[in-house]
């Protein structure tokens, strides 16, 4: 499979989350994939979590509830090793969906509500730290293309 350029920053959707144009930063330095969610609760074998991004007032405070997942133990970049829940899902950049992986973790004090690791990057991209919105921009340009001219 050749191997697509992208950006330290992009835009992705996420659609089995129902989720549009959500920003996310590139991390070859992370291992893991992680979504921004607060009030994480495992409650009957069930994950209750409010996904959080400001800048999207249609989903900031969105509900989500996952009944597959698993447990992990992450090593933060500050060394310290947290237990998190990672579910599956997929996201779509350079219209073409992948299966991702996604630990919920909460990115508070962070700038970008999804982080992008190399273990969903392997294989498939090349990153390119000049660049951002690659993926986003291609969208944008796709969508003003399909609009029919009289």
């Amino acid at each position: 499979m050749e191997k697509i350029v992208i950006g330290r920053f992009d835009k992705a959707d996420f659609p089995a989350l129902h989720l549009n144009d959500i920003a996310v930063k590139i991390d070859t330095g992370a291992y893991t994939s992680s979504i921004h969610c607060e009030n994480i609760v495992e409650k009957d074998n069930i994950i209750h979590c409010t996904f959080l991004d400001e800048e999207h007032p249609l989903y900031n405070n969105k509900k989500f509830v996952f009944e597959d997942y698993d447990v992990v133990f992450v090593r933060s970049s500050n060394g310290i090793i947290q237990k998190r829940y990672m579910v599956q899902s997929n996201i779509k950049l350079f219209n073409k969906i992948f299966k991702i992986s996604l630990s919920l973790s909460d990115r508070q004090e962070m700038r970008y509500p999804v982080l992008i690791g190399r273990k969903f990057l392997t294989k498939k991209f090349i990153v390119d730290t000049e660049l951002i919105d690659v993926s986003f921009n291609q969208k944008l340009d796709e969508d003003k293309n399909s609009i029919k001219k009289p």
